[in-house]
């Protein structure tokens, strides 16, 4: 569901400046991750940027190591050292029964079904984390009443995304308009196409940002234009000057290597079908690739 990302062994949580002269005036930095420190990290330093190659945040400036340092010892005096056992003791007064939740000697693991739901709640409780070798999420006791606050909705979207709940479901839909829909949906995507404005190309083989498919890699201009009868209930606001493009997915080596846009999408934008996608967007993006290259194992280089 999740891969590991940004997180360091304890007490590795800064290293020094590279020595070989290239860039002095920047330090790096890494600290366990979660959701919420990250927020608080990216306010204190709205410049930094994190480096997949360097597994590192890098913050410009000849004073960004000291004002790194002040800001790590500030992190550090938020942690409770007694917050480990307190987690243990309210487990022990008010546990969470659930067959989605194991009890381990550092804290808890929980494994189920897919759901986005799940994944964002998840995300929101500090040092929670994916284990992508046992395939399950790991909270540590500290973090308990972030966990028991949250599991209501948790469990809840766990329990709807059992094989059995989505065939009940699925059952239901049967011959509705609803399941028509969707499988035009899901046929539409299999043919790879986006209409975009014939005055307003996307760029070929960058990623951009879709509200339909997400980020993707434009291929091809095929210049046929959109008839909306057919297709108009799949895309909002075609009109009679958009032309067809066909799209692929974006690897994570392009993912890395798109700079990100400085604020989010514009109503323009939006509009049109396209847009730069933002650093949040990327790292969304990032983790789906980096999931799904893994699934698939090593693959040839997509030739340009």
């Amino acid at each position: 569901m999740e891969d590991d990302r940004k997180t360091t062994i304890p007490g590795q949580d800064r290293i020094a400046p590279p020595a070989d002269g290239r860039d002095p005036d920047r330090a790096l930095a890494r600290f366990p991750f979660d959701r919420m420190t990250v927020q608080r990290f990216r306010q204190t330093f709205p410049r930094a940027r994190w480096s997949d190659r360097l597994q590192a945040w890098t913050v410009p400036g000849k004073t960004a190591r000291r004002r790194i340092d002040r800001w790590l010892a500030r992190e550090a005096a938020r942690t409770d050292i007694f917050a480990e056992d307190r987690g243990r003791d309210a487990y022990a007064f008010e546990p969470i029964l659930s067959p989605y939740l194991e009890v381990e000697a550092e804290g808890f693991r929980i494994r189920t079904p897919y759901s986005k739901t799940v994944i964002d709640e998840l995300r929101q409780i500090p040092f929670a984390r994916w284990d992508s070798n046992h395939r399950v999420w790991r909270v540590p006791f500290a973090s308990y009443d972030d966990l028991q606050h949250r599991w209501e909705t948790i469990e809840r979207a766990a329990k709807r995304n059992e094989p059995e709940e989505r065939r009940k479901r699925a059952e239901t839909r049967r011959g509705t308009k609803e399941e028509l829909l969707s499988k035009r949906r899901a046929a539409e995507r299999r043919r790879r196409r986006l209409p975009v404005p014939h005055g307003d190309l996307p760029p070929l083989y960058r990623p951009i940002a879709t509200p339909a498919y997400g980020i993707v890699v434009i291929t091809e201009i095929t210049g046929e234009l959109v008839d909306p009868i057919g297709v108009a209930d799949l895309y909002a606001d075609l009109n009679d000057e958009q032309v067809w493009c066909h799209w692929r997915p974006a690897t994570l080596e392009e993912l890395i290597r798109t700079w990100p846009a400085k604020g989010p999408a514009g109503e323009y934008e939006r509009m049109r079908g396209w847009w730069q996608p933002t650093i949040e967007e990327l790292r969304e993006a990032r983790r789906s690739a980096r999931s799904r290259e893994r699934r698939q194992g090593p693959t040839a280089p997509i030739l340009e």
